[in-house]
């Protein structure tokens, strides 16, 4: 949906539409645990609110760079080269929070990371040159830079969700994703009014597209931060390879796109990795 909306929005917008008509959604999940469940509010502090920005704010320029990357590759590779992340989610959470991985976890990561490398070289012609030019190219650092503030965000979200006491796992994250969507709102708003109007404008415009990219964010948010909430991110972000599955089906399915066999090969690599996590996590 968001690369539907490139088109129309510009990377800005696009990225936009993805946190401003999510913050609906996210205080709607909120609302439903404290009035309908019967979770108790928690005392949120400062550690939320730096964390908490420091997240949005990383999560809006990797989602930037993604978007971008949709210029120079098609959507499933484009989305491949951002999914080197589970390492750095690795290290970012070792520095910060101290949490580590077991070696046999460790193996699963590498043989994930190993399919996406699949994925990223399958049209590249096996020449030196060319291997070397698609992993040092221009989209490849931006991918990486891309999965590194995605994993620094990652990182940022447990810390700002297992800082709040007092209430469930559930309204921690629903506490951490609520501040973080309004947060990065209220910043692309900003920057927007200042540097983009027009591409505000026509995000506001757009609204009947948007707001179902604003919900299924939202939706996927859910999941990450009380996934994040539970466990070590590493692990969280790792298992989420099989994302790229999903990417691909919709490559295929929604934008037509071609799939090489090596690129098949490197989804089962993945889904490899993917149940070696969950047996071993």
């Amino acid at each position: 949906m968001q690369k539907h909306l490139k088109g129309r929005l510009g990377n800005t917008g696009a990225t936009f539409v993805r946190f401003g008509y999510g913050v609906p959604f996210a205080l709607l999940y909120a609302a439903v645990l404290y009035f309908v469940f019967d979770n108790p509010l928690p005392r949120p502090g400062a550690t939320l609110l730096i964390a908490g920005a420091l997240g949005g704010l990383a999560q809006i320029l990797a989602t930037f760079l993604l978007i971008y990357l949709f210029s120079f590759r098609n959507f499933a590779v484009g989305t491949a080269y951002s999914k080197t992340e589970p390492i750095q989610a690795a290290l970012f959470g070792l520095v910060v929070l101290g949490e580590h991985v077991t070696w046999t976890a460790a193996l699963c990561i590498m043989v994930g990371i190993a399919g996406v490398i699949t994925i990223s070289l399958a049209r590249v012609p096996m020449t030196i040159s060319a291997v070397r030019n698609s992993l040092l190219g221009r989209p490849a650092l931006i991918g990486l830079a891309s999965a590194a503030l995605f994993g620094a965000s990652a990182v940022a979200y447990r810390t700002a969700s297992l800082s709040l006491e007092g209430t469930t796992v559930a309204m921690q994250a629903a506490t951490a994703l609520v501040y973080a969507t309004m947060f990065q709102t209220l910043a692309m708003t900003i920057w927007m009014a200042v540097r983009e109007p027009d591409e505000l404008r026509e995000s506001l415009k757009a609204w009947r597209a948007a707001i179902w990219v604003g919900a299924s964010g939202v939706a996927g948010s859910i999941g990450w931060f009380t996934a994040m909430t539970l466990q070590n991110v590493a692990y969280v972000r790792a298992l989420a390879q099989i994302e790229l599955v999903f990417t691909f089906l919709a490559s295929w399915l929604v934008f037509k796109e071609v799939i090489a066999r090596s690129e098949i090969f490197g989804c089962v690599l993945i889904v490899a990795a993917v149940v070696g996590i969950i047996l071993v996590g």
